[in-house]
């Protein structure tokens, strides 16, 4: 088992490889460097061997998929993730394994957000989908995370090993937060500075299609993770729907004795049953999510009992 593991998942990074190699060797030298090519066509396995990281394959192409052969295949007692185009400083990658290490978080997230991203990132739409998606989680998930999106974390060996990968693409990094918030995982933020991608290195993230996934995803969470509140809502909606379009009805039969609008009532009337199917829905997958919890406790118990049996190995 490695003291700390890097994890850089690359695609098409040649320009900017082995500087990020070099400077994450010169900052944890007793670490192994992993690098995870994703099919480029530049030669970027081959930079990142001279450099000194262990090159390994993933054919699926996704940011999601790379992570989730990661994950799967490395075992470390620290785990620190980071993008290969030079964008996240090395300087603070000591700090962040320190309190994975020492302080025994479970994820430490750079935070991009608080220092120098909205200066050094030149693309406006980037800069308001991050703050769109922070606030979004935080709000529905009644979290504290600084950054959803950024790619420069730290994990636990118990964070890694119980964390279903389901995103392919870069929607990952939202699933991770929302794990660890749901799973009353300990979340640290690590401010750092962030700085564009250098000349003649281009981003892989788009900012409309892979937007809507991101969105996509926490709409998908929320309903998995949130099941009373997620239907609790919908059948609120069908409740006052139905009162709104009803009442006009009443009044009007209160009035004259006569119902002359009954496809209204009619309509009113399957809002309510499908209100109540909604709710009692909701209800019932609640349990099954304690449940799904109680499960995952049991899980954290049993990986972090194997992790002790690796290291006293």
């Amino acid at each position: 088992m490695d003291e700390i593991a890097v994890l850089i998942p690359c695609y098409n990074e040649s320009k900017t490889i082995e500087k990020v190699v070099t400077d994450f060797k010169t900052a944890l030298p007793n670490a192994v460097i992993y690098v995870y090519d994703n099919n480029s066509t530049d030669g970027t396995d081959e930079i990142a061997k001279k450099a000194g990281a262990v090159v390994r394959y993933e054919h699926q192409q996704g940011k999601g998929n790379v992570i989730r052969r990661m994950f799967s295949e490395i075992d470390a007692k620290c785990y620190l993730m980071v993008d290969g185009d030079d964008t996240y400083p090395a300087t603070n990658a000591k700090e962040m394994a320190d309190k994975v290490l020492t302080d025994r978080a479970d994820m430490v997230v750079g935070d991009r957000l608080s220092s120098t991203y909205f200066k050094e990132n030149k693309r406006p739409f980037h800069n308001f989908g991050n703050s769109l998606v922070r606030a979004s989680i935080n709000m529905l998930f009644k979290s504290d995370i600084k950054d959803i999106m950024t790619g420069y974390r730290a994990f636990s060996y118990r964070f890694v090993k119980t964390f279903p990968v389901l995103s392919k693409g870069f929607e990952i990094e939202t699933e991770m937060s929302i794990h660890a918030v749901d799973k009353n995982m300990y979340v640290e933020n690590v401010v750092i500075d962030y700085r564009d991608r250098p000349e003649g290195s281009s981003s892989k993230l788009n900012t409309y299609s892979d937007g809507f996934k991101v969105l996509r995803t926490i709409f998908r969470l929320f309903r998995t993770y949130r099941p009373g509140q997620f239907f609790g809502i919908i059948s609120l909606i069908l409740i006052l729907l139905a009162t709104i379009f009803i009442v006009p009805v009443i009044i009007e039969f209160v009035q004259t004795g006569q119902v002359p609008r009954f496809p209204t009532l009619i309509v009113c009337g399957f809002a309510v049953i499908a209100a109540i199917q909604s709710f009692f829905s909701g209800q019932i997958l609640k349990t099954i999510y304690q449940k799904n919890r109680q499960d995952f406790e049991m899980d954290l118990f049993r990986v972090t009992s194997e992790m002790q049996d690796k290291e006293n190995k």
